[in-house]
Order: structure tokens, then C-alpha cells, then sequence
């Protein structure tokens, strides 16, 4: 008996074709000189308004030039009966003296004659001069429009850029109209800010993952030291060990949220709110006081209401690292003076303190990450080295602007101007 009939595996779908076109090259039109270009359509403008001015121009000085040579050739006598001459009008009043000879007559009538030309030239050259400056007016009016119609992409795309580079990101021009350069440059930008975009997406993602994977680890490395050195029955090289254990955790822990708030200041401040520089100040000296008594460092100033439109918590580092900074960085029995003011159209925060003398070409790297002034300024129980760095970025996030200037005596003056 015919065993039964084994059934036929399923047919292998078939390979899809590969894409014959390359993303990679430039699109190859058919017809390249039939493109609109820009250079084509300014030259059929501005030819076509030259060549309308022109005729115009023509058909003016035509119609004046006509209206000359019938002014200037009316006729001064005419006949009458055949042999009497009549003068007529007034154009030639010497004419109608009695007793003139013919050499006389033609004498006047030759005269009259050169004036009465001389008279329609000159009325044809002040008509043609005002005809002039009227069409140099429509001109340059019709000119401007068409400009500002020409250039109005451009327009479009300045504007779409600075949104860009304000707040977001996501913008795009999308130009329409036809393909010349002005459209053919918006689709680069356009495909410039996808790009940027993306690396900006995956800045901040990294970011965020950063700021996981770095605070984890180190936060249970604090953990697991503080358990062994709160144990009663560990030796003193133990206790000694752990202590440098954790103060080296805490470094590594200020250094990570240092460059974390770094990353994040560098963009430009969306969410704004009012801000009173005069109680960020405030807040931000009650937290350096305990360090400035250990120190015995005096904290004084006046503060005046200075309200910026901003980010409360970074304005607060602001003011947080310029005050723990000139407190570190002090000499004993120094002194740190905090002044805010409202000024017009901006507000000052000036953060005064007395210290060893720092010479001003030092001042240049003081705002760059990791960059040390000098030993005594930058001990490594001093602080990671980001300070200032955070400082400059959160204020360039705001609009303002911060600058470093050499105290007489020693010390540093620490000026922040932040726009209202």
C-alpha cells in the first residue's frame, strides 16, 4: 500500500529588490538650464523693469517732445490778401512797430524766433527732469517691493534661526515656492536642525542615563562606609580608612553632580519665572554662613530688590558657588560682601571677597573646567574645579554674563549681570 504523499515545505518568500537609489548622491535633473533659479528670475525681473521704465521713459520724452515742436513753431505773421502780413500774438511785439524796414523785420522775426525755440527747450528739459524724478521714485518703490518679495525667504529663514537658536528645536522652515537656491539652502538647514536635533535628543538622553548610572553606584559606596564606620568594634586604621574612603566618595559624588548641572546649564532657560536676585542671595548665604563661621570669615552687604525673569534653582547655584568660593578662597578674619541692584534693563549681583593677591592674566582661564589659578586657591579640599564653569553657564543660559575682576589688596570681584 503507497504510503501517503509527504506534503511540499512552504515556499521560500521571494528576496524583495535592492533600491536602486543612493540617498548618498545628488539628484540628477533632466534638465538642469530649465531649472528656475534664482539668477534667472532676478535677471527676467529686474531686465522686465528696466525694459518698462525704459519705454515709459521713451513714450514721456516722445509726448513732451511733441508738445515742444508744436509750441515752438507757431507761427509768429501770416498772410492776408495774398501780400498784407498780420502779426499775430505776442510772442514778437516788434513786429507791429510802423515804418520797419524788411532787413529789420527779419532781424526781429529771426530773433523772435531763436526765443520762442529757446522757450520750448527748456520747458522740454524742466517737463523731461520732473518726468525723470517721478519714475525714479515709482522706481526705487517698485524696486523695494520686489526686493523685500525676493528676499522674503531669507527673511523667513533668519527668523525660523534664531527661534532655533532661543528655544526649540523643533522648528523648521519647510519652504515652499520653487526649487531655485533659496529653497535648495532652506532644505539644507532644514536637514541641519534634524541632525542637530537627534544630537541634542541623545545629549539630554545621555544626560539623564548618566546621571543614573553615576549617582547609583556612588550612593551605595556612601552607604556601605557610613554602615562600617557607625560599627562600634572597628579598629582605628579601619575608622581612619573609611573616613578618606568617604571623604573621597563625597568628591566624586560633587564632581558628577558639578558636570550633571553643567550639561544641563548650557542651554538656554525655557521655563522662566520672577526671580529676586536680593533673596537668592539671602538663601544662599545662610547656607555658606556655618562654613564662614568655621573660618571666621564676616559676611556682610547691602541687598537691594533686583527680579530677573529665570530658573530659580540654577540662580541660587549662581550666587550659592560665587558665595562658598570667596569664602574658601579667604584669608582669616576676611570678609565676603554680597550686593545685589536693579539697574535699568538689567540686574547686578556682585559678589566681593578678601583672599590672596591674584594677578590679572590669571583671570583668563578662571572659567574653564578643571582649570587650576593657582595651589593655594585650588586645593583639593576646595572644591572638583567646576564652579565658576557652572556659574558662567547658567548665566549665558539666562543672557547675561559674569566677569572676574582682581580686588587691590587681594581678593577677587565676581560681577553677574543678568538681563530683566
Amino acid at each position: 500500500m503507497p504510503s501517503p504523499a509527504t506534503p511540499a515545505p512552504p515556499a521560500t518568500p521571494p528576496t524583495p529588490p535592492k533600491p536602486t537609489w543612493d540617498p548618498r548622491q545628488p539628484v540628477v535633473r533632466p534638465f538642469p538650464w530649465l531649472r528656475p533659479t534664482i539668477r534667472i528670475r532676478l535677471t527676467l525681473l529686474y531686465g522686465g523693469m528696466f525694459l518698462m521704465a525704459g519705454v515709459l521713459l521713451l513714450t514721456i520724452i516722445y509726448l513732451l517732445a511733441a508738445n515742444a515742436l508744436s509750441t515752438g513753431s507757431e507761427p509768429l505773421i501770416e498772410l492776408v490778401n495774398g501780400s498784407q502780413v498780420k502779426v499775430t500774438g505776442d510772442a514778437c511785439p516788434g513786429l507791429k512797430a510802423p515804418g520797419l524796414t524788411p532787413s529789420q523785420a527779419n532781424d526781429i522775426l529771426s530773433t523772435c524766433m531763436s526765443h520762442q525755440r529757446q522757450g520750448a527747450l527748456e520747458g522740454l528739459l524742466r517737463r523731461s527732469l520732473l518726468a525723470l524724478l517721478g519714475l525714479a521714485v515709482i522706481a526705487f518703490a517698485f524696486g523695494y517691493a520686489m526686493a523685500g518679495r525676493v528676499l522674503s525667504p531669507l527673511g523667513k529663514m533668519t527668523r525660523t534661526a534664531r527661534r532655533v537658536a532661543g528655544t526649540d528645536l523643533s522648528r523648521r522652515i519647510e519652504l515652499g515656492g520653487p526649487d531655485d537656491e533659496l529653497k535648495e539652502l532652506s532644505d539644507t538647514f532644514d536637514e541641519m536642525l534634524d541632525r542637530l536635533e537627534r544630537a541634542f535628543t541623545a545629549q539630554q538622553r545621555f544626560v539623564a542615563n548618566a546621571s543614573h548610572e553615576l549617582r547609583t553606584p556612588l550612593a551605595i559606596n556612601r552607604t556601605l562606609l557610613e554602615v562600617h564606620l557607625s560599627d562600634p568594634g572597628a579598629s582605628p586604621e579601619l575608622q581612619q580608612l573609611g573616613k578618606t574612603l568617604l571623604a573621597t566618595n563625597e568628591r566624586s559624588e560633587q564632581l558628577v553632580e558639578g558636570l550633571l548641572l553643567l550639561a544641563r546649564s548650557d542651554n538656554e532657560i525655557v521655563d522662566r519665572k520672577p526671580v529676586d536676585l536680593a533673596e537668592v542671595a539671602s538663601q544662599a548665604l545662610d547656607q555658606a554662613r556655618a562654613e564662614a563661621q568655621g573660618k571666621g570669615v564676616e559676611l556682610r552687604g547691602t541687598r537691594e530688590p533686583a527680579v530677573v525673569q529665570g530658573n530659580g534653582v540654577l540662580l541660587e547655584r549662581i550666587a550659592l558657588n560665587l558665595v562658598q568660593n570667596a569664602v574658601r578662597y579667604n584669608t582669616p578674619d576676611g570678609w565676603v560682601e554680597v550686593t545685589t541692584k536693579s539697574l535699568p534693563g538689567q540686574a547686578l549681583l556682585v559678589v566681593e571677597n578678601t583672599g590672596p593677591i591674584v594677578p590679572a592674566y590669571e583671570l583668563d582661564n578662571i572659567f574653564e573646567p578643571f582649570r587650576r589659578l593657582r595651589t593655594e586657591r585650588t586645593g583639593s579640599d576646595k572644591g572638583v574645579g567646576l564652579g565658576l564653569s557652572i556659574v558662567r553657564s547658567v548665566a549665558r543660559a539666562h543672557g547675561g554674563r559674569i566677569t572676574a575682576e582682581p580686588r587691590e589688596g587681594g581678593g577677587l570681584i565676581m560681577r553677574v549681570v543678568l538681563p530683566t
